[in-house]
């Protein structure tokens, strides 16, 4: 067998190694250590988006998940917009990663009066 080949006291070594390893990623992964992406989460209900304001790191991605029995968007605020749903039938999502820092208003093109704003660090 090549256990045997190997020798003993590299076996063990490698068998320590690969055990720290998933003892290491099991305890970065639990704690949020290893992810690279945070998350945001907003939900539209009631004809609004909560929270109306919310603040994330570059990088973040937020997900905008809809609870109302309407349909909803969630449309960047922009000339050309950076975003755009389509429309958002109810426990629909849409996601959208946020890389440079900025204030980012939005809204649901539906109901024009449902506002928000994405403000990243």
């Amino acid at each position: 067998m090549i256990v045997f080949w190997l020798g003993r006291r590299f076996t063990l070594r490698l068998a320590a190694t690969f055990f720290l390893a998933i003892a290491a990623g099991l305890f970065l992964g639990r704690h949020g250590i290893a992810q690279t992406m945070e998350r945001g989460a907003v939900v539209i209900d009631n004809f609004s988006f909560g929270p109306n304001g919310l603040t994330v790191k570059r990088g973040t991605t937020v997900t905008w998940t809809n609870k109302d029995d309407e349909p909803h968007t969630v449309v960047s605020a922009d000339d050309h917009p950076l975003f755009k749903s389509a429309a958002l039938d109810t426990d629909d999502s849409f996601t959208f990663t946020f890389d440079k820092p900025g204030t980012y208003k939005y809204f649901c093109s539906i109901h024009p009066r449902m506002q928000g704003t994405i403000t990243v660090q």
